[in-house]
């Protein structure tokens, strides 16, 4: 391992104390399926993704798509941390006529395409990846998406796709926080045993702790390393909510944003790491 995981662990902390001021200032709402994207992020913006903050469009760079749109904060905040604007621009949250709107904008720089239509980001993701491959091009594709998200037929018809165009500049994160809307996942449409549908598909398939930053990496790795003509995807077992312990594995926290209280007792809990 090569990177330096207190480094990561300072990102990452900084990341979700941007996203609790941006939050509690505009009252907006998807606090805890942001905060479950964090270390994900994380990884890929400082150990994975090859991006320019000064040229967001360079035709070089890899291809990101977050397609749970309605998580923007952990992006927004990592885009701003990394240097792709001014980080006085998360002020400005949730405000009238902000580039930063509650769900993701590809006004803003280093975001690829507009998302909160769950099951939209994974097909123009596919296409995208084709016309990489049509090109020649070595810079790659990546997706986030939720676990709850997967109730859309999109994405699987996406899932049967990728394998038979032989998409292996094709990589998505799953983030498995198992929480969605309006209950626990499984009890909405039980996703399990997800893995073996997955490598049914044709898809190189590695499953983690989507918290623990060496995990991801290897994951990455292993799949980068594969050389056998097929996308890969990595199953992100996470935490709804995560980093804030009162909020933590809470479905109240989908919608809820939080009073001053809770706003202080989050900092102050964060501050401590």
């Amino acid at each position: 391992m090569t990177f330096n995981i207190d480094k990561l662990k300072q990102f990452a902390n900084t990341v979700r104390l941007d996203m609790l001021d941006m939050i509690y200032k505009s009252q907006t709402s998807h606090f805890g399926s942001a905060l479950s994207t964090v270390e994900i992020l994380t990884v890929l913006y400082n150990e994975i993704l090859q991006v320019f903050p000064q040229n967001p469009k360079s035709e070089n760079r890899d291809r990101f798509f977050l397609s749970k749109g309605h998580a923007c904060t952990s992006l927004y905040a990592v885009l701003a941390e990394k240097g792709f604007f001014d980080k006085t621009l998360l002020q400005t949250y949730g405000d009238d006529g902000s580039l930063l709107m509650s769900h993701i904008s590809s006004f803003v720089p280093g975001v690829e395409f507009s998302t909160g239509s769950l099951g939209h980001a994974l097909p123009v993701a596919l296409g995208t990846a084709m016309a990489g491959k049509k090109k020649k091009s070595d810079w790659r594709v990546f997706v986030l998406m939720s676990d709850g998200e997967l109730d859309e037929g999109s994405n699987w018809e996406a899932f049967l796709a990728a394998p038979n165009f032989k998409l292996d500049n094709l990589f998505v994160v799953i983030d498995c926080n198992k929480i969605q809307a309006m209950g626990e996942t499984k009890d909405i449409m039980q996703l399990e045993p997800l893995t073996d549908k997955l490598l049914a598909f044709g898809w190189n398939v590695e499953r983690v702790d989507g918290h623990d930053f060496e995990s991801i990496h290897n994951a990455f790795q292993s799949l980068f390393n594969k050389n056998n003509a097929r996308p890969g995807i990595i199953i992100a077992d996470t935490v709804k909510g995560k980093g804030i312990s009162f909020m933590e594995n809470t479905l109240l926290w989908h919608y809820k944003s939080p009073n001053q209280e809770q706003y202080l007792a989050a900092q102050a809990e964060l501050n401590q790491i």
